[in-house]
């Protein structure tokens, strides 16, 4: 059987540096949780995460989220200066492991940013006929064509169909739609979180993930970054999953953010005929 170049992985990266610095005004005390640290998966090394509060070193409490995800929570945070600074040098590429019967079931429901059932009259109109990677195509087509990428065009609570009334977004907002569009279809979808070496403005970067024949194929309808080199963070059925902070109780502010995402030994193409696995 003569092999699908659209299914062929693209020439990996050999190093990904990554970097990401926060710095935090606690007004009140509070519980809080970051999910900055590259997942479980590809080689590491240097890695680092150091956390001052008021100049004082803190250690996190770092647990285990799904799909090799790693979250660092800070309990108790008294009101203070804090600041949170994480780095790490990636050494190849460990895609996703094949979608299991739990995933097929997780991703194909709606949730909160991803309402597919309330979405799905007007998706399995639009892209009727359609199935399998001719559907993952026409979706994220369709959310590129049809969304505007405009940084502060949305509020943190919108989801899927506030997207899809108003045209416009940032790259969680295309994501999300993107993902609800598929769940509509009963494609299992769901939200990562990554570092994007080529992003411009550079911050962290969200994308969609769809199940086709049991594997994960990257779905970004915003091109900005080329996919053969993100890195995966977090990931889950939407946001609520793949925050990079989460404050779960008191008052916290941000202040400053700095991501820096770099690959070597160049930023690879992105062949948009290809799919592509994420790392």
């Amino acid at each position: 059987m003569t092999p699908d170049p659209s299914m062929s992985p693209p020439a990996e990266v050999t190093k990904r540096h990554v970097s990401a610095r926060l710095e935090l005004t606690v007004r009140s005390e509070a519980d809080i949780v970051a999910a900055i640290a590259v997942a479980d998966g590809p080689e590491r090394t240097n890695e680092k995460m150091v956390i001052h509060l008021d100049r004082q070193p803190l250690n996190p409490i770092e647990i285990s989220a799904g799909h090799g995800g790693r979250l660092h929570m800070l309990g108790a945070v008294p009101p203070c200066c804090l600041t949170i600074e994480y780095s790490a040098t990636v050494l190849g590429s460990a895609p996703a492991p094949a979608a299991t019967p739990i995933d097929a079931y997780q991703y194909a429901r709606p949730s909160r940013f991803c309402q597919s059932d309330q979405l799905g009259p007007i998706a399995r109109s639009e892209f009727a006929g359609l199935a399998g990677r001719e559907l993952l195509d026409a979706v994220s087509s369709w959310v590129g064509a049809h969304v505007t990428y405009l940084p502060g065009s949305s509020r943190p609570t919108d989801g899927a169909v506030t997207t899809m009334l108003s045209r416009a977004g940032v790259c969680r907002d295309f994501a999300h739609l993107a993902a609800a569009l598929l769940r509509a279809n009963g494609v299992p979808a769901r939200i990562a979180s990554v570092y994007a070496p080529g992003l411009e403005p550079m911050d962290f970067h969200a994308v969609a993930e769809a199940c086709i024949d049991g594997s994960w194929w990257v779905v970004d309808p915003t091109t900005l970054a080329p996919r053969g080199s993100l890195l995966r963070i977090a990931t889950g059925v939407d946001a609520t999953d793949t925050a990079f902070l989460t404050t779960l109780r008191g008052h916290v502010d941000m202040e400053d953010l700095r991501v820096s995402a770099i690959v070597e030994p160049w930023l690879p193409s992105d062949d948009l005929t290809r799919l592509v696995k994420l790392s």
